[in-house]
């Protein structure tokens, strides 16, 4: 009996998948990101929210030069990693319509910029909460089955590399911006309290079967371009201070996390001490620039202030160390992802 060609065609797409997982030298079968700007691949593009970046010049050094949605010139740390890892050089974003299951079996996105652990984080911009990214990938889980069938599908999320990238707006864009988280708690306190969502998120991934987890701190954010130009160029060291202390948060919740769950292998990627230094120490990297971004004045544009119109945007972003006033450029991102890798993720390759 011959097989119906919409059958042969999906048993050869199930068998380059199958494929492209065994010819991987990587013990880690896919990447699986949650989190926010920092990692978000063009999730945004799809939804109502005035936070996006898929026009140019973002994108511009791009394969393509192509504005995919991601809050850079090109690629993100994640995608690096995904190189990195051996398997493909960017991760697709979950709600693109331009994928398949077929694209995502090896590596997706669920990541969306502006959001944050705290819902009211998410709610700011009105972007894809973090209970809500949890949600796709159920419903990615659902997908995945139907293509590969349910065991080798749960083989591939199991042997898969979950990355959350999240924290930083819940200080910038939440706590110190509006009134309600501060007038609640201290910041210790709401240190505590978003620790506490972090628990749970991966306390409900790995019951969803994730066992490979890296959970990523947070960056010198009292750095970022913006928040050194409205503090007369110097970097705001409470902000800094501030995200060490919640880094020290996330290294007992990995610790007890590690101790309580029989099988997991969950590790905390730490970017603080490399983004600084870069900060700190330009020239020693290549860059020129470390207080000023590439795009518009470089002091704090972002999104639809950093557009092809503004005539200030630099000509070679290899130069900076940021894109825009809140991001790092594609050389930033490779730098941290190598980084990344090589101390706190090689374990899993």
């Amino acid at each position: 009996m011959e097989m119906a060609p919409a059958t042969a065609i999906s048993v050869i797409c199930i068998f380059i998948i199958l494929l492209q997982i065994l010819e991987s030298d990587a013990k880690v079968s896919s990447i699986i990101v949650f989190g926010d700007s920092t990692v978000d691949s063009g999730n945004n593009n799809h939804i109502p929210t005035p936070l996006k970046s898929n026009f140019k010049p973002y994108g511009r050094d791009f394969d393509g030069g192509k504005p995919t949605g991601r809050f850079s010139n090109g690629r993100v740390p994640t995608d690096f990693l995904s190189e990195a890892f051996g398997l493909k050089k960017t991760i697709p974003a979950y709600l693109d319509p331009a994928f398949t299951i077929l694209d995502f079996a090896t590596g997706v996105c669920f990541a969306s910029a502006g959001t944050g652990y705290d819902n009211l984080t998410s709610s700011v911009l009105s972007v894809i909460p973090l209970w809500k990214e949890v949600d796709y990938y159920k419903e990615y889980q659902i997908r995945l089955r139907s293509y590969l069938g349910i065991d080798k599908a749960d083989e591939v999320m199991r042997e898969a590399l979950y990355i959350i990238s999240v924290g930083t707006n819940d200080f910038l864009e939440n706590y110190y911006l509006l009134p309600q988280r501060s007038s609640q708690f201290t910041v210790e306190e709401f240190q505590k309290f978003l620790a506490g969502i972090a628990r749970q998120l991966i306390v409900q991934i790995y019951e969803l079967g994730a066992r490979k987890i890296a959970i990523t701190g947070l960056p010198p954010m009292g750095c970022l371009p913006l928040e050194r130009t409205t503090n007369g160029g110097s970097c705001v060291d409470k902000y800094n201070g501030v995200a060490m202390d919640f880094n020290r948060e996330l290294e007992g919740l990995v610790r007890d996390l590690n101790s309580r769950l029989s099988e997991i292998q969950l590790v905390l990627s730490a970017p603080y001490d490399i983004a600084y230094d870069i900060i700190q120490n330009p020239h020693s990297y290549g860059f020129e620039h470390a207080a000023k971004a590439c795009c518009g004045s470089g002091r704090f544009e972002m999104s639809y202030l950093c557009n092809k119109h503004n005539p200030f945007t630099c000509s070679d972003a290899s130069k900076h160390v940021f894109w825009d006033s809140f991001h790092p450029t594609d050389k930033t991102n490779a730098i941290v992802a190598d980084y990344l890798f090589t101390k706190f993720l090689a374990i899993f390759h």
